[in-house]
């Protein structure tokens, strides 16, 4: 009997976001990739970070990646056991990502494909396509992607908000607009399963969604097509995946997360994404009861990178002895390279030194909530050093809480929250942090207007 799994190549950990229940891989090894191509959920996530590497690093690894799980695939069928595959490139940090770098590699090793669809539809983000047009919800307007922050992204920027036009930018005219197939709301909302069946030779289809019903009516017809032996592959964001896993309700409210803290005392929260977004959550968040704040200024990283990690961390252990949840963020303003290469070079810097204070946070922290897609992936992959771990559930809209393993070394059993750069309104991170905060019924959530107390924060001075 073959059975369809549906394998997401994720570029940095936040595509779990609408799902549950399934595991997400920080490593590739075809022994690591038969566990997810085995377990009992209907998807598992590998975890590529590709979005943090430059074009030629995300390449290999993306290949690399595609090889061994298509040996993977074939020793599994040799032992009797058949799977049918449902490849889904997992980005769309609004747009920005290696497109159409990790499809083509994974079309060349995993293909052929009758068509890729790009899905960027994340409605939990305030996302939506309407006549092929991306729009981002922007303090209740609907506006065009291309006219936002994240369209100025240094490495990842792009021109255009109607998605034939984004192709054909990306491909550099390789994929022309007009070639791009529009499936707008009437075809995704009506029938079309003949025109899904007419798709051959890898055409790039661009999809409209409004609402999840729009997706979960497409991806009936999608898979429907897929069971009468079309091959599909999707670029998307994580609202496509809530459609094509169909699962049941998470098993814990998002409002009782704090059933999973391995102990009662304080958290700590790690902030490295620095868009609008980010910031003017960690402003409400460090508002909150409980919290101290601790700035990282980057700048000294390269050269005091000792002293720097010293103090922190015992401002960290002051904090946790007063059981106050330690708020550790970077600056907050974008600094500016000459090219890509010396800025993914420096990212890489600060994720290095976020990763040393995470590896050494007291070991009766409670709960940690990584801001930001980059640092989240840094935080499982090499912070916690999980090579999997099983998301429980969404926490928020668009974040996903997984636990690390009974006999980790160190945080057994701690809930990590994977909270993306861009997702939820201004108070999101404050909300998360009151709903997994131990202490959070006996603290008076406002705080003194004047004068030095305990929840006065602090800014790291060296």
């Amino acid at each position: 009997m073959t059975e369809t799994k549906i394998i997401v190549l994720d570029d940095d950990p936040t595509g779990s976001q609408t799902v549950h229940s399934c595991l997400l891989l920080t490593r590739w090894d075809v022994a690591t990739l038969k566990q997810g191509l085995q377990d009992d959920a209907p998807l598992f996530f590998v975890l590529t970070n590709t979005r943090g590497m430059s074009a030629a690093q995300a390449e290999t690894l993306t290949r690399q990646v595609c090889i061994n799980l298509r040996t993977a695939l074939d020793e599994l069928a040799a032992e009797g056991i058949t799977i049918n595959p449902l490849l889904v490139s997992r980005s769309d940090s609004t747009l920005r990502g290696h497109y159409p770098v990790e499809t083509d590699v994974i079309s060349e090793i995993l293909g052929p494909f009758d068509a890729h669809f790009m899905v960027p539809a994340f409605f939990e983000g305030g996302r939506k396509t309407i006549n092929g047009v991306h729009y981002l919800v922007v303090d209740g307007v609907d506006t065009p992607v291309h006219e936002t922050e994240f369209a100025r992204d240094s490495v990842f920027g792009y021109s255009h908000s109607y998605l034939p036009d984004y192709v054909e930018e990306k491909t550099q005219g390789r994929i022309k607009a007009s070639e791009v197939e529009l499936f707008n709301l009437d075809d995704v909302r009506g029938n079309s399963i003949d025109r899904l069946m007419s798709l051959n030779g890898n055409v790039c289809c661009a999809v409209d969604a409004e609402k999840q019903a729009d997706l979960d009516n497409f991806c009936q017809q999608l898979m429907a097509a897929a069971e009468q032996g079309k091959r599909y592959l999707f670029r998307s964001a994580a609202s496509l995946l809530t459609a094509l896993a169909q699962l049941p309700p998470q098993p814990v409210n998002a409002d009782q997360m704090q059933r999973y803290l391995p102990t009662n005392r304080a958290g700590a929260v790690i902030v490295g994404s620095h868009v609008k977004k980010t910031t003017k959550q960690l402003q409400s968040l460090l508002k909150q009861a409980g919290t101290t704040g601790i700035e990282i200024d980057v700048s000294k990283i390269t050269d005091q990178r000792s002293g720097l990690l010293k103090d922190t961390l015992t401002m960290i252990e002051d904090c946790h002895a007063s059981n106050m949840t330690p708020v550790i963020y970077t600056s907050r303003t974008e600094r500016q390279f000459a090219d890509q290469q010396t800025r993914l070079a420096f990212g890489e810097l600060v994720s290095a030194f976020l990763m040393d204070i995470v590896r050494n946070l007291p070991v009766t922290t409670s709960f940690l909530i990584s801001k930001g897609g980059i640092t989240s992936n840094d935080v499982l992959s090499h912070g916690l050093a999980l090579e999997a771990s099983r998301v429980v559930g969404q926490i928020l809209p668009g974040c996903s809480v997984v636990r690390c393993p009974k006999d980790h070394p160190r945080y057994p059993d701690m809930p990590v929250v994977i909270f993306p750069g861009n997702v939820g309104d201004d108070d999101a991170l404050a909300t998360a942090f009151q709903r997994l905060n131990p202490c959070t019924h006996d603290l008076d959530t406002r705080k003194p207007s004047s004068g030095r107390d305990s929840h006065v924060k602090s800014k790291l001075a060296i």
